[in-house]
């Protein structure tokens, strides 16, 4: 399929190499360093019948107890791997499956722990210092990916950032901060999954946003991306919008359990600096959507879920239950991690739920989910 400004290939038809890349990009990695909120868990556990019931139990004897309800955005939970472990497992499958050399930007929330370290660990110009940041909007928020970011200022530049993320009285405005940010030749600005309501405001309500966003700030874009963990329905709602202004695409693959990214660019690039280029300044973008993506979306989540609910008892940092990874305020100080609160993994509905969780997810069950569920159709009916 051919556009203006981006081409999206299948991945998988024989042959490994796509003449003219000198590489490929994984972009949208999360690593342990990553502080996933948990504001979801009321949302979700409500829908779910007999859990709803033993989740709504566990509130009301909290706020019996503390006097207050329990707040969820302090809550939060971490990948599972490290950044050496992501950068592994994504070479290995863009030297395996595509036969060329990789590029990784790891964009862990409002965190550039995992550029910084690599910076330490590895040659400084070979992995970029990247972040997803997260831009409070009207009444939700948005993700901006921000990959590359320069190295002589990326820390202060990253505080400034956070300033803004958690609204402080001295934030610079958003329309300052992107525009800091654009002074940066080799910075990426990308609008990821524009289009998921992942504030959980309403449908409508995260499209009226959207459209506010994009009126106000579309000039300081640089593309929007097609994220590995969202439908195809949705993905091509993100390619007619950046018909519609003009922008190219990117691939995201957004993975946060142990699984490579399913969605990649191909590059004509070898280095970060010029991936850049090719996108921001001349508008061009190849995107290939590798095999794993054409599994349901459904099967795929339940994999990543027990990944990241899974037990490691070899977990570089002794994070090695899911407990472990999981921190949340219960008294009202400080966050600490759920195991210490549970040494026993918590009460039976909780056990459970996670077993089923984890079953759902095994390689024993996959089979019979694809069958159950079939499998994402990834077509381009919609964009000729």
């Amino acid at each position: 399929m051919r556009r203006k400004q981006t081409q999206i290939h299948l991945h998988g038809s024989g042959s490994k190499r796509i003449d003219g890349c000198e590489a490929a990009a994984s972009l949208h990695c999360h690593t342990h360093f990553s502080k996933e909120i948990l504001t979801f868990i009321p949302y979700y556990a409500s829908r779910v019948p007999v859990l709803s019931g033993y989740f709504s139990e566990a509130l009301v004897r909290y706020r019996a107890a503390h006097g207050r309800d329990l707040d969820f955005s302090k809550a939060y939970w971490t990948p599972p791997v490290t950044p050496r472990q992501v950068i592994d497992v994504e070479t290995l499958q863009i030297e395996k499956e595509l036969g060329l050399p990789a590029l990784v930007s790891i964009t862990d929330h409002d965190d550039i722990e995992a550029g910084l370290l690599l910076q330490v660990l590895d040659t400084p110009s070979q992995y970029p210092i990247s972040m997803e940041w997260t831009v409070p909007f009207g009444g939700g928020y948005f993700h901006l990916g921000l990959h590359n970011l320069p190295r002589e200022n990326a820390v202060e530049l990253a505080a400034e950032l956070a300033k803004y993320t958690n609204q402080s009285a001295d934030a610079r405005t958003l329309t300052e901060l992107l525009e800091v940010l654009n002074e940066s030749p080799s910075t990426l600005i990308v609008l990821n999954h524009p289009f998921w309501d992942i504030e959980l405001i309403g449908g409508d309500d995260h499209l009226n946003c959207l459209r506010s966003f994009i009126a106000s700030h579309r000039d300081q874009l640089h593309a929007l991306e097609i994220n590995g963990f969202r439908t195809w329905k949705e993905n091509r709602q993100t390619i007619q919008l950046a018909d519609e202004l003009g922008l190219p695409l990117v691939s995201g693959g957004d993975r946060h359990g142990c699984q490579p990214n399913s969605i990649l660019n191909l590059t004509r690039a070898r280095s970060f600096d010029d991936l850049v280029g090719e996108i921001r300044e001349d508008g061009h973008s190849d995107i290939v959507i590798m095999p794993g993506y054409r599994e349901s979306i459904v099967t795929r989540l339940f994999e990543s879920v027990a990944e990241v609910i899974g037990n490691y008892p070899g977990h570089a940092l002794g994070r090695s239950r899911w407990s472990d990874r999981i921190y949340i305020d219960l008294d009202g100080t400080e966050s600490l991690p759920l195991g210490t609160h549970w040494p026993n993994g918590g009460p039976g509905w909780v056990r459970l739920s996670l077993w089923l969780l984890r079953r759902l997810g095994s390689k024993q069950l996959k089979p019979a989910l694809r069958l159950a569920l079939g499998s994402e159709r990834v077509n381009f009916e919609y964009e000729r």
